[in-house]
């Protein structure tokens, strides 16, 4: 009987937190159990990149019915946008620093302020990238090596997707200063928002319903771009409402350039990071093309994606680490902040060892969801299984480097990404494809071996806690 209560006390103490959570209530993460923290804001964060990798299944599960070329250009967009994805990260990772330095030192003024600072600074940011992406588009298509019928294809995808950018930077940076607040249940519901739209939209669009028009694999781009914007609506009604810890204000629309200053001095080396990384993904992705032509290609993306579906979750479970470095540095707490790493650290490759015995298990079930073309779905398959084989070793590096970035240190894991990637997995991939003929399967190994060998340098440079004396 005393062990079925005990049983039972901890189940019902599990649901607790779970509702805590989910209630959305603003608590005080420089206190407390460590335990507590970083569920509290762990759950949020993983439903938030659940509802973002979301966006991209729902894109390729109706685009792969169009044919191998569709799949091929969209994923060739999604590799060329993740540069503007960077761009928000970056950003996104400045504001959060700031703002979570802000708020563990109990002062949300300044943090609503640097909130808004961020803001300008990606809105000039994107008009600067979205203008000659849209121009431009068939260029970065044949640059990426598509072929030339997938490029007449899709380049209407990718003109509205360039266009459209803005939205996409928003929607990451706005994420990133609710996070930054510990306000992690904000986040998640404007991508709820989003992905909803998305969804409702994304048939329609491209399949045409009644009097709208079908219009293809454009349509897929026109869903994705109004659901974002929608979600970026709903942000900024909550920031400008005063209702939340962080307060937009008449006053705070005017830029201060300290501030933007300090921003920028954080933001450029975590774009350079994000950049960095996914200009890798770009070289592997034309590597492939090159190396596989279309069917690899195609199948290629799918595999991205299944792959980030489960990536997204676990990484943000790894911003809860950067909110509570944040905080905690700004409470003058450094032990808590580098106990609350290791913690999240651990329940993230737990998570990741589960999914990887999933995604070795099942990959044939899963990839029959996207495509029926078997040779597409060969390289799917094997991408699926080589890239998850080193998914425990992604979880501990994504907890290191977003650590990093919570304390503002940002040009750590810039110069670890730097050589881990440009130094190592692009050439180890040339290597195996083309030097040892190996192909797109050559590209799919240099992947988890790059992973691996980068989350082992950033744990040992973690270890060394030279994080703990940046000033925000």
């Amino acid at each position: 009987m005393t062990t079925y209560q005990n049983a039972s006390n901890r189940l019902s103490s599990v649901f607790s937190l779970i509702r805590q959570s989910l209630n959305g209530e603003m608590q005080d993460y420089t206190s407390g159990s460590i335990r507590k923290a970083v569920i509290l804001l762990a759950i949020p964060m993983v439903l938030e990149m659940c509802m973002e990798s979301v966006f991209a299944v729902v894109d390729i599960y109706f685009v792969s019915h169009l044919g191998k070329h569709a799949t091929s250009t969209v994923g060739l967009t999604e590799s060329v946008i993740t540069i503007v994805y960077s761009l928000a990260i970056g950003i996104s990772m400045a504001a959060t620093a700031m703002v979570s330095r802000r708020i563990g030192e109990k002062n949300e003024q300044a943090a609503s302020k640097a909130g808004m600072q961020s803001i300008f600074i990606s809105l000039a940011i994107t008009f600067a990238v979205s203008i000659p992406g849209f121009i431009y588009s068939k260029d970065i298509l044949r640059l990426m090596g598509a072929e030339e019928a997938a490029i007449e294809a899709g380049v209407g995808y990718t003109r509205i997707i360039m266009g459209g950018s803005l939205v996409i930077m928003l929607l990451f940076l706005i994420n990133g200063i609710f996070r930054g607040a510990g306000d992690a249940m904000m986040a998640l519901k404007s991508l709820w928002i989003a992905n909803i739209c998305n969804i409702i939209l994304c048939p329609v669009l491209i399949r045409g319903v009644g009097p709208i028009p079908a219009f293809g694999i454009e349509g897929a781009a026109m869903a994705t771009t109004i659901g974002r914007g929608i979600g970026v609506c709903y942000q900024l009604y909550y920031l400008f409402n005063g209702k939340r810890l962080i307060q937009f204000t008449l006053k705070h629309l005017v830029p201060d350039w300290a501030i933007i200053r300090s921003i920028i001095d954080i933001a450029w080396p975590a774009t350079l990071q994000f950049l960095i990384g996914s200009g890798s993904w770009i070289v592997l992705a034309s590597l492939v093309v090159t190396t596989g032509h279309s069917d690899a290609s195609a199948g290629y993306q799918i595999a991205i994606r299944i792959v980030m579906f489960f990536l997204l979750p676990a990484w943000g479970m790894s911003n809860a680490a950067t909110t509570l470095v944040g905080q905690n540095l700004g409470a003058l707490q450094p032990q808590r902040a580098e106990d609350s790493v290791i913690k999240t650290a651990q329940y993230n490759a737990v998570f990741m060892a589960l999914v990887s015995v999933i995604l070795l298990a099942f990959a044939p079930y899963i990839i029959s969801f996207f495509t029926k073309e078997n040779a597409v779905a060969h390289y799917a398959i094997l991408a699926v299984r080589i890239i998850s084989a080193g998914y425990i070793f992604y979880g501990i590096g994504m907890v290191m480097a977003n650590a990093f970035n919570g304390a503002g240190d940002t040009s750590t894991p810039t110069i670890i990404n730097l050589f881990g990637f440009w130094f190592f997995q692009i050439p180890l991939a040339w290597l195996l494809s083309k030097t040892f003929h190996m192909g797109a399967t050559g590209v799919f190994i240099a992947i988890p071996v790059a992973e691996t060998a980068i989350s082992i340098v950033a744990y040992m440079v973690f270890k060394k806690g030279k994080w703990k004396l940046k000033k925000v």
